[in-house]
């Protein structure tokens, strides 16, 4: 069993300023603001948060169900 990822790489889809962020593990992050352009970035229909939709690695609630990074 892999471990769990707690960093993502947030891209702001209007700007394309990336940062790199833990993700919480107790909950899902619905709301985040861009760093440079103040947009407040919403998870795309169908995804449960922000790192789902704009992360380089997807939420951990996520990575367990897909046995870790989508790789299951």
């Amino acid at each position: 069993m892999s471990a769990i990822v707690l960093e993502s790489v947030l891209t702001c889809p209007h700007c394309g300023f990336a940062k790199r962020e833990t993700m919480p593990t107790d909950a899902c992050q619905f709301f985040y603001e861009c760093g440079n352009c103040k947009t407040m970035l919403r998870p795309n229909p169908g995804d449960c948060c922000v790192f789902c939709s704009f992360g380089s690695v997807t939420c951990p609630p996520i990575q367990q169900q897909r046995g870790c990074c989508g790789s299951g």
